[in-house]
């Protein structure tokens, strides 16, 4: 783990690094043509956003960036468990081929040595950086979230993380608890700072580094919550008055459901609180109070979140890097709130495998910006007059997780990664999800009629980059654009 302090100074001397061999390059390979990426990976997060639909949710942040993007309404994961997901997503591999279902393996010594998004990235002259929880910690990603292979500089992950099991719930008798529900007083608790706070603030300090950079630069930023403990800054139960909470429509565990389809919630029950409640095993049921209250804290923890999601969106404004920059939001997996009187993740229903899929890419899925106007001015959940925006694009395509390697590289300018054999176990770089480019393609050819895109199905490549592209706006020049 390091410090903030640590971390830039290790990236000032990988910049220095990449500079030099930037200033070697070939005069028609300059790395200011390419899109920088931000990719944020909420854990846990199900699509209860008001750009989802979901009435009741405060996601102001998330919703204006959806605004701004194509939204993907049925993304789901390939496993409802974060290491497989985690792993799955960033290989562009299903679960069958890293041979990862748990925690307990490392893909490259068990399974095959796969390339991962950003150690591709890397490989083609960005600067690859990781705040948070990107690669699950521990065994599956080595104990070093896959370093050196897929980061530029060392992995940053918030001090105050570890902080996050222990007893720092204030109960009703006034004493510290290990439990579930868990809204504090951000001042009392150890560092009075929270992890994603952190994290923030950290992946802000990149920006800024970065913003003077000539080279273009890969950031992931990991966000714990709505993770369990739901442990978030206390005022955020304000938003979701007890009155308001419902409970789930779907309550009852399913008549003739095997028992192997149903998770009997362990990780909850370990929680002091649950352990009050001295439920039976496996099926519960939750009392119904109790229940509103597991909804209430989750839907807290999602406006949390949505404050940090806005304050980075923010950032990358004031930076000037939001023209410049393709902004993908997604999770690992949902999280049951008592539908099918689940309240967990590792099922197979989708409201444990269907995330939030959002690409935000300059100058496609929105207008560039003017000159000092703001795409993603930040907005305050607790803010009342603030109205609900419509995503700006949809499509209800059935799409997955894998997608997001390929969708990335092509985004980004980069040969889109060839399609896996059967069985690619000695490939390292090949993909098994589509690439989702042609969703991009639409809003171009039918409504702007400053560029006329010819679409070829074999291109594996944008023909012109970022500059060349503006100026195709301006002179009408026909730009090739890979759907493979």
């Amino acid at each position: 783990m390091l410090p903030p302090g640590g971390g830039l100074l290790w990236l000032g001397l990988v910049l220095g690094s990449v500079c030099a061999s930037v200033g070697s390059a070939a005069p028609g390979n300059s790395a200011t043509d390419a899109l920088n990426v931000l990719l944020i990976i909420v854990d846990d997060l199900r699509p209860s956003l008001g750009c989802y639909g979901d009435k009741l949710i405060r996601s102001p942040n998330m919703d204006q960036l959806a605004s701004h993007s194509l939204l993907f309404q049925n993304a789901f994961a390939q496993q409802a468990v974060c290491a497989p997901s985690r792993v799955s997503l960033l290989t562009g591999r299903r679960p069958d081929t890293t041979r990862l279902y748990d925690f307990n393996s490392y893909w490259r010594a068990h399974s095959g040595n796969f390339s991962t998004i950003p150690q591709y990235f890397k490989e083609n002259g960005y600067v690859t950086m990781s705040v948070g929880k990107v690669f699950h910690p521990g065994i599956s990603s080595n104990h070093s979230d896959d370093s050196p292979y897929s980061w530029s500089v060392p992995p940053y992950h918030p001090s105050s993380e570890k902080y996050e099991n222990t007893k720092t719930c204030r109960g009703p008798d006034g004493e510290l608890h290990a439990n579930l529900l868990c809204p504090v007083d951000v001042a009392d608790v150890p560092e009075g700072t929270l992890p994603d706070k952190q994290s923030t603030e950290q992946a802000i300090r990149l920006l800024g580094k970065m913003k003077t950079s000539a080279s273009p630069f890969f950031l992931a930023v990991g966000y714990h919550k709505p993770h369990i403990p739901f442990r978030y800054p206390k005022e955020f139960q304000k938003l979701y008055p007890l009155e308001n909470i419902t409970l789930a429509p779907d309550p009852q565990v399913p008549a003739g459901l095997p028992p192997v389809a149903y998770n009997p919630w362990m990780d909850i029950r370990r929680r002091e609180d649950v352990q009050a409640l001295n439920l039976s095993v496996p099926y519960g049921p939750i009392p119904a109070d109790f229940q509103r209250k597991i909804r209430q804290s989750y839907f807290a923890c999602v406006s949390y979140l949505d404050t940090q999601v806005g304050h980075l969106l923010s950032a990358l404004d004031d930076l000037q890097l939001a023209s410049s920059t393709i902004v993908a939001l997604t999770s690992d997996h949902g999280w049951a709130l008592g539908e099918h009187g689940e309240w967990a993740k590792y099922s197979n229903f989708d409201v444990t495998t269907r995330v939030p899929l959002v690409f935000y890419v300059p100058g496609r899925t929105a207008p560039l910006p003017a000159a000092g106007d703001k795409l993603f001015p930040y907005l305050d959940p607790f803010d009342s007059i603030s109205e609900s925006v419509e995503p700006g694009r949809q499509a209800g395509d059935l799409v997955e997780l894998l997608s997001l390697f390929p969708t990335l590289a092509g985004l980004a300018g980069l040969r889109v990664p060839p399609r896996c054999p059967i069985p690619s176990f000695h490939v390292e770089l090949c993909r098994e999800g589509r690439n989702l480019l042609k969703h991009f393609q639409v809003r171009d050819s039918e409504e702007d009629p400053y560029i006329h895109v010819s679409v070829s199905r074999i291109s594996k490549f944008y023909s012109c980059g970022r500059r060349n592209w503006n100026r195709a706006r301006e002179s009408k020049v026909t730009c090739i654009l890979a759907i493979t």
